[in-house]
């Protein structure tokens, strides 16, 4: 059954027209809970996603580690899923959703059409493609030359920024896994932090000023 159009509400300012019908008649809407893993690392491409609401978080191996490589916020998608998809290759990522997200999936044998025909579906992933170029080498530039401490603070900003929230719900075991470190560093990097009157850690997680 298409979609409607008012389910594809989100996307209306960016797609139109026929490629709006296109979407309609072949995508899919499906709803994820917060934690779902949506892609595996090594899986093949058949659905390329666009965050309808909610926030996706990619992550790259990294010597036997998980390092946090960018966002999807809404009315974003994952340019390496796409990559992967229209070259039929495996996923060299894994994603999972920071919170409850809606996702509209496109079927990646229409992309191949669909790039060749609506320059909206090209200028939807050149913009992807040159943001997350952008945040890939500031996390480089952060693993290479930013002290821990920088490094954590500014991941708990970015965090509270996307999420709207200063008081973030986070483990130190999760903080670890997304920043490629080990738990015993990050609890006391917070404790500096703390010192420093630039986080309070609380029962419920952690407070960022």
């Amino acid at each position: 059954m298409p979609l409607t159009l008012s389910e594809l509400e989100p996307v209306r300012q960016r797609f139109s027209g026929e490629l709006l019908q296109e979407i309609a008649e072949h995508g899919i809407i499906m709803d994820f809970d917060e934690g779902t893993e949506i892609l595996k690392e090594g899986q093949y491409i058949k659905l390329v996603p666009i965050v309808l609401k909610g926030l996706v978080k990619v992550f790259a191996p990294f010597e036997e580690k998980e390092l946090l490589l960018y966002y999807i916020e809404s009315n974003q998608s994952c340019v390496m899923t796409f990559s992967a998809g229209l070259n039929n290759s495996p996923s060299r990522i894994f994603a999972i959703t920071e919170e409850d997200s809606t996702l509209l999936l496109l079927p990646v044998e229409k992309m191949n059409t669909w790039i060749k025909h609506y320059p909206q579906i090209n200028e939807l992933f050149y913009q992807q493609y040159n943001q997350r170029y952008s945040e890939l080498l500031d996390t480089i530039n952060s693993l290479l030359f930013n002290r821990m401490d920088q490094r954590l603070y500014n991941y708990l900003l970015e965090k509270s920024k996307l999420k709207g929230e200063k008081v973030l719900q986070l483990k130190h075991k999760q903080i670890a896994a997304e920043l490629g470190t080990a738990r015993e560093v990050i609890t006391r990097v917070i404790k500096r932090l703390e010192q420093e009157g630039k986080v309070k850690q609380l029962s419920d997680g952690i407070e960022v000023y």
